[in-house]
């Protein structure tokens, strides 16, 4: 078996057999990647406290045909600051719930990998509401896996000066010439379409460092739910635990 290091973070751990567990690690050189750590539940392992999900930092593994076995970890960031805050937590549960529903082995995820690990830390950090993290991170997700929506020009005749609706079944902004047969667009604040437009044109690093109204925060909502809607063929357990505990 080839031995190799790479840099990631634990997306999710369960257990297999009486000291086992297996985790799934989204790394930055393979992608996701299966891994079990043998004995890691036994009392006294050096890989008891390095095998829980939101580890962020180097793993050394065994790689087999169809799996990885874990060697030894150096974790630079468990993201400790969870265990006292259970509504954040939440959303790092349901933002790493999106990373794996997306996210693949032997594919280039390192966007993705770089898009999670800067959500969490602005979750912990309270910057900004963590209703517009939430947003951001998944209209950002939506984009690195290609299904960016067009809000800069209309999709039907690339115009970029008239004013227009976001549809979602269109793809984007649809102007006032072309929507006539648009039967979901949403009419958007200038600040609204601003936000977007900086969520999907910048990099991760500065995708954080932005706030909004909470006129425009509510739009966003409504315009991520129904992105998710129709992009996402699935429903997270995360938020659903997420949104009772709002209620």
């Amino acid at each position: 078996m080839n031995q190799i290091t790479v840099m990631g973070m634990i997306l999710s751990a369960m257990p297999i057999g009486e000291y086992d567990k297996r985790i799934v690690l989204l790394t930055r050189e393979r992608g996701k990647i299966p891994v079990f750590a043998k004995g890691a539940r036994r009392p006294g392992s050096v890989l008891s406290g390095a095998v829980m999900p939101f580890s962020f930092g180097e793993f050394t593994v065994y790689e087999g045909r169809t799996s990885y076995t874990l060697v030894s970890a150096s974790i630079s960031n468990y993201f400790a600051e969870f265990r006292e805050d259970v509504e954040g937590a939440y959303y790092g549960f349901y933002f790493m719930e999106i990373a794996d529903y997306y996210c693949r082995e032997a594919n280039d995820e390192r966007e993705m990998l770089k898009l999670l690990y800067q959500s969490l830390r602005a979750v912990i950090k309270h910057g900004i509401p963590n209703r517009l993290i939430r947003r951001v991170f998944e209209l950002k997700a939506v984009c690195i896996n290609g299904e960016a929506p067009q809000v800069f020009q209309c999709v039907v005749c690339g115009d970029s000066e008239r004013d227009g609706q976001f549809s979602v079944k269109k793809g984007g902004k649809v102007c006032r010439e072309c929507d006539r047969d648009v039967f979901d667009g949403m009419e958007l604040r200038n600040s609204t379409w601003y936000a977007l437009q900086y969520i999907v044109s910048s990099s991760v690093e500065k995708l954080y460092t932005f706030t909004v109204s909470e006129e425009v925060l509510c739009e966003l909502e409504t315009v991520m739910e129904r992105i998710m809607d129709v992009y996402v063929e699935k429903r997270f357990k995360s938020l659903e635990i997420l949104e009772s505990m709002r209620l």
